[in-house]
């Protein structure tokens, strides 16, 4: 028996022994074979190809060799495991329904989509792509770290330099122990341009990355239906993103039949076995109508299917989506490797995994490059040395007994290292040339400007991060190419733009911030000085402060009363009936304490073709273009700089050629051409525009029409309009003229004589009426009485509606079309009016 009592012995449970041993090979399992590496994308196996490829000069621009020798080399350096694997892999990488950016150029059976095998390695040819040259670039300039092989004969990178984004742009599937991989391939230039942007703006968010990348571009084409999975992996790593196959349907040659057209399919579907599958179901009868079935596919899908007569096409499609993967799902689990430890990253963390590696890269290049720059030009000042004192060095060396000696007698004599003695020993007699001096002068003034180049950069983080950028747009235009891969919206995701029918609405907003949008059609027409309808119920001591006229569809400008500016959709705002109270301002804007709207504005879009101009209540007036209000946010922007005790009261789209009218609370005006404002940024104070007396404050503003008139209506519920050219036009700043004799303005507006307009009261009553019912009458008059109030109640309000173009074509169509409730307002400007 074999003597043991020297050995160590320990009892140990088996089933410690067996979960340590399963998590050892877990790991193993995990980091060396089974997920990618989240800096270059690469499983080791596929990363040891590449780089036997290019040892071997298995390049772009050369001739193609047998992929057993590939497999072979592989096998023999690098990967210890089975031939298979290693020419499965290599396949993998050559076929272009599987990458979207194949890494290897394949010459022979390399398999197809429909499932075909490929041939055996000793029949099939390869060399690498030029994309897969650019993830191997600079990999001899110390750019990344190499490790033992499993014999330790040589080395290995353990990452590669990676000058694209190859996890992204080409994806990678792997089941490990216990977690799995999906990671879908993107379009390449997508992908840099959002690298780019984060790079520029390291605290960029995920949807405005998401607005850059889109999302899956998958190799084979297809559709990607629906967002909803996109943005749920864009955020948290992990979504389900719906595919479908690309369909049409055409008329058939007789013309009473039609056929469908599949054209391109799912990403990881066979195709041969999507069409069994197929002819499967009209064998069961489970899919009926189809009279012919026919695979006319080469390297492109064509699957045809031949209806038979009276068969709707769009009913056999919806089954084939239903009953096939015609309509598959790709489960997106973006699981990488991070440190050598596995890691669910969402988009933006895999672009910092991404852009930290390049960092490194570009870093230790630039310092590979550096050092062997200096010891270039530290050689070329020995040179420099030799050739300034070369009659001595020669005799030197000519009364020398051996090159020991020389070299000892040349240091003692002149300040130079070994490795400058020696290069000067080594030099021909032809460098000694006038010629071959200059050469070396030449060289040298090259070489101090690339180490100081050099050492800026790694000196300047922001050099650095230029040298990625660039590199990264260089090579998007190399590698340019259009998406796949469509992505359109699913039936079931109706935004609510797509739910909002386009019509004519009113925003109101009480005095304590309730806002609410209605229908038009809510409010009837009535005759002038009509007691109205309820126009709004309100909370205790509330009262309806701000109305406005719009189109759902518009964007909506809320101009507040310290200058800040807040964008929506007027589709967001919150919809109610004539009477409800509406919801909380708060709820809907971010606003900021103490804000409180001052004026809105509507456009269809926000271009350079128009000016805002905004009036305070102290008559400050400001021109700006409404294009610097383009790039908005949620939370709002700097619209005007405020005085204190300032606030603003209104603002207005002008089209750069307009003339404005300011009215006071007090019954003056004045009225000015916009040039005389100078064009102002959004973070300005502006001019006066109104010179005011003691106790009266800008009310309103409005644009000149000269075929419209100014309306003006005062809290006692009476007015007028009156021309505008009875308000002579004068330079901005004065005083102005009397333009209705009151107690105090309720709102002015110019209007039509077609046109109508809305009035509202502090307590809540709505008079919608005919501009033609109120009298044109001079300047200084009190005016008519357009409503008729209650006691303790005034007129805070107007607003002016306008008959919608569209709906006037139709009306114009069709005599029998009624007017009741059918007016939808243009983008106007705003109507606001407070108790002092």
């Amino acid at each position: 028996m074999e003597n043991i009592s020297n050995e160590r012995i320990s009892s140990t449970s088996i089933t410690d022994i067996m979960q340590t041993a399963y998590i050892d090979y877990s790991m193993s399992v995990i980091v060396s074979r089974a997920l990618p590496d989240a800096r270059d994308g690469l499983k080791p196996v596929q990363r040891r190809i590449l780089y036997a490829m290019l040892r071997e000069g298995l390049l772009h621009n050369r001739a193609f060799d047998k992929c057993a020798g590939v497999v072979g080399e592989v096998l023999k350096n690098y990967h210890p495991h089975g031939d298979s694997s290693v020419y499965d892999t290599l396949v993998r990488m050559a076929q272009n329904w599987v990458m979207r950016y194949p890494l290897i150029d394949p010459q022979g059976n390399f398999g197809s989509v429909d499932g075909d095998s490929p041939a055996a390695y000793r029949y099939t040819e390869a060399r690498l792509t030029a994309i897969a040259e650019d993830l191997l670039r600079n990999i001899d300039e110390d750019t990344v770290d190499f490790v033992p092989n499993y014999k330790e004969s040589t080395t290995e990178p353990s990452v590669l330099p990676a000058g694209l984004p190859n996890l992204l742009m080409n994806g990678s599937t792997g089941i490990a122990v216990g977690m799995a991989t999906n990671i879908p391939p993107h379009n390449l230039d997508e992908l840099i341009d959002g690298i780019c942007a984060q790079i520029d703006n390291p605290n960029i968010t995920i949807g405005e990355l998401g607005e850059l990348i889109q999302g899956p571009d998958f190799p084979t084409g297809g559709r990607i239906i629906g967002r909803k999975g996109i943005d749920e992996y864009m955020h948290t790593g992990r979504g389900i993103v719906r595919m479908r196959g690309a369909v049409t349907s055409e008329p058939m040659d007789s013309g009473d039949r039609e056929r469908i057209i599949i054209s391109t399919i799912p990403y990881n579907v066979n195709r041969a076995s999507l069409v069994t599958k197929i002819a499967e179901l009209v064998s069961t009868k489970e899919i009926e109508g189809i009279s012919d079935l026919r695979d006319e596919s080469d390297e492109n899908t064509r699957i045809v299917i031949e209806l038979k007569r009276g068969e709707f096409p769009e009913v056999i499609i919806s089954k084939l989506y239903k009953k096939t993967a015609l309509e598959s799902s790709f489960g997106v689990n973006m699981l990488a490797l991070d440190n050598k430890r596995p890691k669910q990253m969402n988009m933006k963390e895999m672009i910092n995994c991404y852009i930290d590696h390049r960092r490194d890269v570009i870093y230790r290049r630039t310092a590979f490059r550096l050092k062997k720059a200096e010891d270039r030009a530290h050689i070329l000042e020995g040179y420099k040395i030799a050739l300034d004192n070369l009659d001595d060095f020669i005799k030197i060396i000519r009364s020398s007994a051996n090159r020991d000696e020389a070299k000892t007698r040349l240091q003692e004599k002149y300040p130079l290292s070994d490795r400058q003695v020696t290069a000067i020993l080594d030099l021909r007699l032809y460098q000694l040339t006038g010629m071959e001096r200059d050469k070396i002068e030449e060289e040298y003034a090259e070489l101090l400007k690339l180490i100081e180049e050099l050492r800026s950069i790694l000196e300047n983080e922001y050099k650095l991060l230029s040298i990625i950028k660039d590199e990264l747009l260089e090579l998007k235009e190399k590698y340019t190419s259009p998406r796949k891969c469509e992505i359109v919206p699913y039936e079931g995701d109706i935004s609510k733009a797509d739910m909002t029918p386009k019509e004519g609405c009113f925003i109101t907003i009480s005095h304590k911030g309730f806002i609410k949008r209605v229908s038009d059609s809510e409010f009837r027409t009535q005759k002038r000085g009509g007691k109205g309808v309820q126009g709004g119920n309100t909370y205790d001591e509330d009262f309806i402060e701000h109305i406005f006229t719009a189109n759902t569809h518009d964007t909506i400008m809320f101009f507040m009363n310290n200058g800040r500016v807040y964008v929506e959709k007027v589709y967001e705002l919150p919809e109610g009936s004539r009477t409800s109270k509406g919801r909380s301002i708060n709820n809907v804007l971010q606003l900021q304490k103490d804000e409180q709207i001052a004026a809105m504005i509507c456009v269809k879009e926000i271009s350079e073709d128009f000016n805002l101009v905004m009036c305070t209540k102290h008559g400050t007036v400001k021109k700006t273009n409404l294009a610097a209000y383009k790039n908005f946010r949620k939370g709002g922007i700097i619209g005007i700089n405020i005085d204190e005790g300032d606030s603003l009261i209104t603002v207005k789209l002008t089209n750069r050629d307009s003339e404005l009218v300011i009215v006071t609370h007090l019954g003056k005006s004045i009225r000015f051409h916009e040039s005389d404002l100078r064009e102002q940024g959004r973070a300005t104070r502006g001019v006066r525009g109104v010179k005011l007396s003691d106790k009266d404050y800008a009310q309103a503003m409005e644009v000149v029409d000269n075929e419209s008139a100014l309306l003006i209506c005062g809290i006692n519920g009476q007015g007028k309009r009156t021309v505008f050219d009875e308000f002579p036009l004068q330079k901005r700043g004065g005083s102005g003229v009397i333009a209705a004799k009151t107690s105090g303005v309720a709102g002015a507006l110019a209007v039509r004589e077609n046109d109508e307009i809305m009035m509202l009261t502090k307590n809540g009553q709505a008079v919608r009426t005919r501009v033609a019912d109120i009298n044109l009458i001079g300047r200084i008059t009190k005016g008519v009485r357009c409503i008729n109030l209650n006691e303790g109640d005034k007129l805070l309000g107007i607003a002016r509606i306008v008959e919608d173009e569209e709906e006037n074509a139709e009306e114009a169509a069709d005599p029998n079309a009624t007017t009741e409730g059918e007016t939808t307002p243009e983008a106007t400007g705003d109507t606001a009016a407070s108790e002092e």
